[in-house]
């Protein structure tokens, strides 16, 4: 197992990050979490542990300076976000130990609709998987421009979410899927929910990085 800190330079300054990369990793999923989180987001770790046990590599990466985590707005601005991701998609492409692996996306919340954002405009991207996501911020035009196979998983009572991810779905013109967690909530913080959540991320990115 290869385990590099990534730093990730942005004109507000440097973003940190962790590559884990199982010894003849299978492709290299890049995470986006969510508003008001980070690299350090247990369930991302969790679902980044389950990848990894599948022989997926995994890269955890703030997606804000501190300095701007402290403004509320900057958090939802999805633009600036997914360009975030495509800095951390080039420090990945220039890594030596991850060049050339498949590239994935695991986004959560609004990191669902930058990785979504960041799809449209990039067509390496194989696969993409939404936690909870908020895929409608993404906007209509750039969901039709995904191409990579695209999995939103919703919690089962996360009302109002389950909606928007619906209509956004219908948007994907991709191949796609959605799955509901039976009785799990946003934070997937029911018994066995965000276990679910792993297998249904692992199974598809399995599936599409080869």
């Amino acid at each position: 197992m290869l385990h590099e800190t990534a730093s990730i330079a942005t004109p507000a300054g440097e973003l940190e990050g962790t590559l884990d990369l199982p010894t003849g990793a299978k492709g290299v999923v890049l995470f986006a979490h969510g508003s008001g989180s980070s690299r350090f987001s247990p369930r991302n770790n969790f679902v980044a542990g389950v990848l990894r046990a599948a022989g997926i590599g995994t890269l955890l990466v703030d997606l804000l300076t501190p300095a701007e985590d402290q403004v509320y707005r900057t958090r939802f601005n999805i633009s600036l976000l997914a360009e975030r991701l495509g800095l951390a998609a080039d420090w990945l492409a220039a890594c030596v130990a991850a060049r050339g692996l498949p590239l994935g996306l695991f986004g959560a919340s609004t990191g669902a609709a930058a990785a979504l954002q960041f799809a449209a405009e990039r067509k390496d991207v194989a696969a993409v998987v939404s936690r909870g996501g908020r895929p409608d911020l993404t906007g209509q035009v750039a969901l039709a421009r995904v191409a990579a196979p695209t999995l939103f998983i919703v919690g089962g009572r996360d009302e109002g979410v389950i909606e928007l991810n619906e209509s956004a779905f219908h948007n994907l013109h991709c191949k796609k899927r959605i799955d509901i967690v039976p009785g799990a909530t946003h934070l997937f913080e029911e018994a066995g929910a965000l276990e679910e959540v792993a297998r249904l991320a692992r199974d598809w990115f399995s599936q599409h990085l080869s």
